[in-house]
């Protein structure tokens, strides 16, 4: 591991610094607000991939000074939760790795911590970040029922308006106190994955990369066990209340996931056919339909496996332990 010497305190410092300033971008930006507040953790990406974990941290301290500075020490907690934090600690499992040989493998290699699990950790660490904001702002049934009230009012304010049936608003209630946590949770999940391949390309293209440059169509799967706590937060969607929209942020979470892995299992499974590029492209641009989405997640769900990328052990290969 890189030692705590100037080249990584600078690193991290310009990292912290780019992160904050993509958050308040994102403030002053409303229409291009969610790409920029996720784009806050790409230089903390950056830094720990290539860096290390010591320079991912000075990132994520600096982001949070200048955080406080620029806007409030509230923004920079929650940019923290959402972004830096995730991104420090995903960086770090990235750059993990121990000999082949304590996993069955050659003694010659070493085995990088498992694509399948980093993913796995950032679907948790979405869950949490979704949860625990949601209760500092107070987004729970309460806030939902006030929204369709809300609602209800504009409509019956407006010219020719009407007043809408309470039966309704009962049941846009329900649908919005489940849709709501899970869009958020699924879209966050996405946001932040993104940002972690592209930050992989920087690192790579740089010849920084401490962890090699993987073939995520054939190692980015979702963890098995990860089907089971999904199943756990679609049960809890049932029970109504808060439990009901703590089971969507985990469903919305882990079901993004396994729709990433999905795609990149379709990516896998028509290498070399001639009709992959309009497969590919048609499967893209009908995503944002529900029914397309499902048979994507429904081949990630089918496909669980956890794949570990092996490389040879050479002078200057150095992972974090």
């Amino acid at each position: 591991m890189n030692g705590l010497n100037r080249t990584v305190l600078l690193t991290g410092f310009l990292a912290g610094v780019t992160a904050a300033l993509l958050g308040y971008g994102a403030g002053v930006r409303s229409s291009l607000s969610f790409v920029l507040y996720a784009a806050s953790a790409l230089p903390v990406l950056i830094a720990g991939l290539g860096w290390g974990l010591r320079a991912a941290a000075v990132a994520v301290g600096v982001a949070a000074i200048v955080g406080s500075l620029l806007i409030s020490p509230m923004f920079a907690l929650t940019m923290g939760i959402f972004t830096t934090v995730p991104a420090c600690w995903i960086s770090h499992l990235a750059n993990l790795a121990r000999p082949a040989s304590e996993i069955g493998g050659p003694d010659d290699q070493l085995a990088w911590y498992p694509l399948p699990d980093i993913l796995l950790h950032l679907c948790a660490l979405v869950t949490a970040a979704v949860i625990i904001l949601g209760t500092m702002i107070g987004f729970g049934p309460d806030f939902i029922e006030r929204l369709v009230e809300a609602m209800a009012k504009t409509f019956a304010d407006q010219p020719n308006g009407m007043m809408l049936d309470p039966a309704v608003l009962l049941s846009t209630q329900k649908t919005l106190l489940i849709t709501l946590p899970m869009m958020q949770a699924g879209m966050w999940l996405i946001m932040l994955f993104a940002a972690y391949y592209f930050a992989t390309r920087v690192v790579s293209q740089s010849g920084r990369g401490v962890r090699p440059r993987e073939d995520m169509p054939s190692s980015l799967r979702m963890h098995r066990n990860a089907i089971f706590i999904m199943l756990g937060g679609v049960a809890l969607t049932f029970l109504g209340g808060a439990p009901a929209m703590i089971g969507a942020t985990v469903t919305g979470a882990f079901g993004a996931g396994f729709l990433i892995a999905g795609f990149a299992s379709l990516h896998f499974r028509t290498r070399g056919k001639d009709f992959r590029t309009p497969l590919l492209v048609l499967a893209y641009l009908s995503s944002v339909l529900l029914l397309p989405a499902l048979v994507i997640l429904a081949i990630g769900l089918s496909d669980t496996r956890r794949a570990f990328a092996l490389t040879p052990v050479k002078a200057g290969n150095t992972p974090e332990s």
